[in-house]
């Protein structure tokens, strides 16, 4: 059979297909394998051939390229990295102790003896130990590779320069032996503070030789050179420490020591060398120089001759640490245990940094002066308040508050865990009861802002940090206290997250650099259109600019810190600190912590944001030393002096923000009882509450009881309460804070009516009438019955009955004897009479036509009849009734007056000789009708 495979296939046809298919691949790897072999080994020869000789090593080790750093003006400030200013002191690997050489071989380079200049296996390694511990612990380049770029490469990050730094690496490996490398590397590597190699390094930091070196010693400077800046033990010494754990965490897993070493090496108590430099703005240029390192690696410093300008204004600097030192020596005159300062200024809008002060006194040993404060992370006390109040402004609670929102400043217990639970005390140790944010804040309540991470939750306090810059926020274990300052955040950081708030919300990252250039001239950073911004490499991938928070919710913010009005009750004393010498408008927030351990004042104006901290580097107690008096001094002094010839800068209220009348301490649009009021500026679409939410309210009581609705206005007395929430009523009465009675006055309040029902109006009566009818009145007293002569009389007898103390309600009022009135028009008059003295009146015509008949005179009646009359309601005429006050008028005119009726002797009347009623019957008036009973003496109006 002719066969179709190909001319290959048909070899291989005799062969098993998993034989055959191992064959096919390697028939097509293997050229491909030996293709790409020539292409290196070309590229390898090419590469070699371009770069400079290896050869010459040690003539490069001691060679320098001085890097210029200069003010932002392009005065010199340092030149310390020139061959004058550093330090190398040659030393043999047989002179070092086995310590240092294992540790940094573990750290750099832990295949070291294995590879040939370049190690695949420290890359993968390096990418592992990053994504595990989430920052960089050791480097994926070789000791040779580290050699090549320090020597012979510019910093640039391209695909040909790190070609050309392997090639280097390898060169390097195949003419000198392992040894021969280390010592080279040993003696030209940068540990920081001017100290190149490890001889100088170990005489720098401990005043030992290198054989000397204790491991805990060894694996401190064996960390140094991945940052000798950012590690520096000097300035940062909480990072050198952890750095150090590092390295002798890896010494561990190299089996170059093991656990129990690593652990006595860390609890090791190191003693450093007090260095003296004599540096323009030292804590800045070091900042500097940290900036530096981490855009362009270490040996950048010394090698690339950089000439940078930073952002440092050299007056603002200088008035700067005149400020600091001072105020800390005027504090230890004072007897108060304050040694040191910081201070930091911003441009919010640019991120430069115009002022960097690290400490009172750099070259102070005794202070730890070479500890730079402005970067070293501390508790920021109370200045972390606002972040908390921004995040309930932005709704990250349950809803959104507002500048108005009422808070209770009363001692209760939270719970947020703890065991005891958490129960906050003001710094005033006092109460004051409900207040607003507004006063909350700008009186730096302590009680009220707990209630508000309470409100939002830690880890909205934590993000919203975050989202202004603030990066060391990082234990999962804080509580309520973190917004009393209970997390650790460096001054730096506070001060450019408060620069977020005067920026309109827009976040800039700091910087201290403005332009850098490399020896030739070009620029390799700088602020122009087409130029890479200098800003510092940030770990946790913040952009260099971005928007942070809402721009209302940031001038809110800057609204409320900047009122000097709402912070009267706590600051009143120390008003001065807290503002500027002009008067311009500046947003400040003190901070103090427990035991006085630091004292913190950041403020800002659209231009400039400062952040003061006062205290002691080894966080000793100062005395009482709070923000006020500690660092808001300092802050009014520079911000004053760094204002001057500026122009006043409003904080301007964006789109969506308006200005409210509003209840002064409650913070609601105003109720007719708020006794004082004041504009404020709310958000259009979170306003004020209204004036039914405003906690005063008029009241109305009657004595020490609250007045029933509809109580006349006579006998209830409007008084103005602030009225607190029933949770809070018993706080406010033990406070003297009066509160509406509880209990209501048992006062009956019923709808008025005055009516007559029986007799009609026009009726014909005579004889015994029985009267029906209702009297009834708020705060009703009492009612009674009249009468008068003639159809419009003028003046009114009586009482024909009552006064009754009983409300009438469509009932009997009582039965009336006519029989000795004379026949005629007469006119009823019921009047009721409230506790206030008010009448209402109403009236009835009626027409008395009695049957005519002879009165027989009969003796006077003994007292137990004449109660028997009166009981059955028979007019008993007395002696004398006083006389009524005058009713309100009428529609008709004056009133007519009240006449007591006339003194006559009872008398006993004949009935009519039929029972029939007539009192509803009208009939026309009956003239020349003979009256029985003498008709009552007309009373004179």
């Amino acid at each position: 059979m002719t066969s179709f495979l190909p001319v290959g296939d048909a070899a291989l046809s005799g062969r098993s297909p998993a034989a055959t298919s191992i064959l096919r691949v390697g028939a097509i790897l293997v050229p491909l394998f030996l293709v790409m072999v020539i292409v290196a080994a070309v590229a390898y020869a090419w590469a070699a051939a371009s770069l400079p000789d290896v050869g010459d090593l040690q003539e490069r080790a001691n060679a320098f390229r001085s890097t210029r750093i200069y003010d932002r003006d392009g005065a010199l400030l340092n030149e310390a990295f020139d061959p004058d200013a550093g330090r190398r002191i040659p030393i043999a690997l047989d002179d070092v102790s086995a310590d240092i050489v294992a540790a940094t071989v573990s750290t750099e380079d832990a295949n070291f003896y294995e590879h040939t200049g370049v190690d695949p296996i420290a890359i993968v390694r390096a990418v592992w130990y990053a994504l595990r511990e989430r920052r960089v612990v050791s480097g994926a380049s070789t000791i040779p590779q580290q050699l090549a770029k320090r020597l012979f490469l510019s910093p640039e990050r391209t695909l040909r320069r790190k070609l050309k730094e392997v090639v280097l690496a390898t060169e390097i490996s195949r003419r000198y032996d392992k040894d021969e490398i280390l010592e080279l590397y040993l003696n030209e590597i940068y540990y920081g503070n001017l100290a190149y190699g490890v001889r100088a390094a170990a005489d720098t930091y401990f005043e030992k030789e290198p054989s000397e070196l204790t491991l805990a010693e060894s694996a401190l400077l064996a960390g140094l050179p991945q940052a000798p800046a950012y590690y520096d033990p000097y300035s940062r010494p909480e990072r050198a420490k952890g750095r150090q754990e590092v390295v002798l965490g890896l010494m561990v897993e190299q089996g170059h020591i093991n656990e129990a070493q690593a652990r006595a090496a860390l609890a090791e108590q190191l003693a450093y060398v007090p260095v003296h430099f004599d540096l323009e703005a030292p804590h800045f240029t070091l900042f500097v120089r940290e900036q530096l390192e981490a855009r362009y690696g270490p040996e950048a410093l010394t090698s690339l001759g950089l000439e940078v300008t930073t952002t440092l204004d050299r007056g603002l600097q200088d008035e700067a640490e005149r400020s600091v030192s001072e105020h800390v020596a005027s504090l230890r005159d004072r007897s108060l245990e304050a040694t040191n300062g910081a201070l930091v200024a911003i441009v919010p809008e640019s991120g430069e940094i115009l002022a960097l002060v690290g400490s009172a006194d750099f070259n102070d040993a005794e202070i730890d002066g070479q500890v730079n404060m402005a970067l070293a992370p501390r508790q920021p006390g109370s200045t972390m308040k606002p972040f908390a109040y921004l995040a309930a402004l932005e709704g990250r609670g349950i809803v959104p508050w507002t500048p108005g929102t009422l808070l209770a400043d009363i001692e209760i217990p939270f719970d947020d865990g703890a065991n005891p639970p958490y129960v906050p005390r003001n710094y005033d140790e006092r109460e004051h009861g409900l207040v607003t944010m507004r006063t909350a804040l700008g009186n730096s309540y302590n009680i009220p802002a707990v209630h508000a991470l309470d409100h939002i939750g830690v880890d909205q306090l934590v993000r919203t940090a975050q989202r202004l810059g603030i990066t060391t926020l990082t234990r999962a274990d804080y509580g309520l206290s973190l917004v009393l300052g209970a997390g650790e955040v460096p001054l730096v950081e506070m001060t450019s997250a408060f620069g977020v708030l005067a920026n309109e919300g827009l976040r800039v990252q700091p910087t201290a650099i403005v332009r850098v250039l490399d020896a030739e001239g070009n620029v390799l950073c700088g602020a122009g259109d087409d130029e890479e911004a200098c800003v510092d490499v940030d770990p946790d991938g913040l952009a260099p600019r971005e928007r942070a928070i809402e721009a209302k919710d940031a001038f809110l913010i800057s609204a409320m810190l900047s009122d000097a009005q709402a912070r009267l009750p706590a600051f009143a004393g120390v008003l001065d600190s807290l503002s500027l010498a002009d008067g311009r408008p500046a947003a400040v927030k003190t901070g103090t912590t427990n035991d006085y351990r630091d004292s913190l004042t950041i403020g800002y104006t659209p231009q400039l944001v400062t952040g003061v901290w006062i205290g002691n580097a080894d966080r000793t107690p100062m005395g009482t030393v709070p923000g006020s008096i500690g660092a808001a001094p300092i802050w009014s002094r520079f911000m004053s002096a760094a204002h001057i010839n500026t122009p006043v800068q409003e904080f301007r209220p964006p789109e969506g923000v308006a200005l409210f009348e509003i209840c002064d301490d409650t913070g609601t649009l105003p109720s007719e009882a708020c006794p004082a009021t004041r504009s404020a500026y709310f958000d259009v679409d979170r306003p004020p509450l209204s004036a039914e939410h405003d906690l005063w309210q008029r009241v109305k009581v009657i004595g020490d009881e609250r007045a029933p609705e509809g109580a006349p206005d006579c006998l209830a007395e409007e008084r103005d309460f602030k009225v607190y929430p029933e949770e809070h009523r018993a706080w406010a009465l033990a406070n003297g804070i009066a509160q509406p009675p509880e209990s209501v006055a048992a006062l009956r309040v019923a709808d008025p009516v005055v009516r007559i029902a029986r007799p009609r109006d026009g009726a014909l009566v005579s004889g015994i009438v029985t009267v029906t009818g209702s009297a009834d009145l708020p705060a009703f007293e009492s009612w009674s019955l009249w009468y008068g002569e003639g159809v419009d009389p003028s003046t009114f007898f009586g009482p024909l009955l009552g006064p009754d103390d009983d409300p009438a309600d469509d009932e009997r009022l009582g039965r009336i004897d006519l029989r000795g009135f004379a026949d005629g028009p007469y006119v009823l008059r019921l009047i009721a009479r409230d506790r206030c003295g008010e009448e209402r009146e109403v009236r009835r015509s009626v027409i008395v036509a009695n049957p005519t008949a002879t009165a027989t005179p009969s003796p006077s009646p003994s007292p137990s009849a004449t109660a028997a009359i009166t009981v059955v309601a028979t007019v008993m005429l007395p002696s004398s009734t006083p006389t009524l006050e005058p009713p309100k008028p009428t529609a008709t005119g004056a009133p007519p007056t009240l006449a007591p009726r006339p003194t006559v002797e009872p008398i006993t009347a004949v009935p009519p000789p039929t029972p029939t009623d007539v009192a509803d019957v009208p009939v026309e008036p009956v003239p020349g009708v003979t009256a029985i009973l003498p008709a009552p003496p007309t009373q004179e109006p």
